[in-house]
């Protein structure tokens, strides 16, 4: 999946979801209220919000309402090579304003988005390139390296309530409750003792129990990807090429064959 960027109303009932890309969500017209993880704000023009992926999001639009949407897979252009520093945006969810020099370039986008897709000419580089501008902005202003003390995580402990809860939609929250911590400051934490995000993580930890369960098991595809919390057995699939370089069947029709621990880009 390459990155996409649409401009779309939102719906004003209440939908929720969640998905394996992260999302940032501006506002353009009109206002829409969200609910990520059980952090809650409004959007309105010139507004928006960060949604990490794999987080549970509640969303609806009030009224006349206009967002513009990117939407970035953890291997996007923006987010990998000399662009890796700009995934540390989505270690936990938060709303935003603009400031004068983004509302420019946002008018820009829309412009050049415009002004591309009249002429046949919006091409899926062009839209990472100038995500990419955003996001790196967007970086600038909301990145904070917080501090490294206080005490180490138990990962083991960690780890142990991350297998017993696989299947569910785990959630940041959670993670952090167990750890007897504010979500932000476990966030922060969790990436100093880890160097990982705790979705990328728990994502590890999904990966390492399938392929464990793809070696030793005869069960079904669809029946690994429910244990193991992924939604489908599409995403499961998608999740385990990324990571591996291969699909789950490979390793199903060559159970002999070592593929590596998972490769989770930061």
């Amino acid at each position: 999946m390459t990155s996409a960027i649409r401009q779309i109303p939102l719906d004003t009932a209440v939908h929720h979801h969640a998905h394996d890309f992260h999302q940032i969500v501006i506002g353009l017209r009109g206002q829409a209220e969200f609910e990520i993880e059980g952090l809650g704000g409004s959007i309105s023009a010139l507004s928006g919000c960060i949604v990490p992926a794999n987080h549970v999001h509640y969303y609806a639009g009030t009224g006349d309402n206009h967002q513009l949407i990117l939407d970035l897979p953890e291997d996007a252009l923006s987010l990998t090579g000399h662009q890796h520093e700009l995934v540390r945006l989505f270690d936990a969810p938060r709303f935003f304003s603009l400031d004068a020099p983004l509302e420019r370039y946002l008018d820009f986008m829309i412009h050049e988005l415009g002004l591309l897709s009249q002429q046949g000419r919006l091409s899926a580089l062009q839209q990472e390139r100038l995500a990419t501008t955003l996001l790196g902005s967007l970086h600038a202003r909301l990145a904070q390296e917080p501090p490294s003390r206080g005490r180490h995580l138990d990962l083991a402990a960690l780890d142990r309530f991350i297998d017993r809860h696989l299947g569910a939609p785990l959630r940041v929250a959670d993670l952090a409750a167990e750890a007897c911590l504010s979500e932000t400051h476990f966030t922060a934490r969790f990436r100093d003792q880890t160097g990982l995000s705790p979705w990328q993580y728990v994502l590890r930890r999904r990966l390492d129990t399938s392929e464990r369960l793809l070696r030793e098991s005869h069960l079904p595809l669809s029946e690994i990807a429910a244990l193991t919390g992924f939604a489908n057995q599409s995403a499961f699939s998608r999740a385990f090429r990324r990571a591996f370089g291969h699909p789950p069947s490979r390793l199903r029709s060559a159970p002999s064959r070592s593929l590596g621990a998972p490769a989770l880009h930061d």
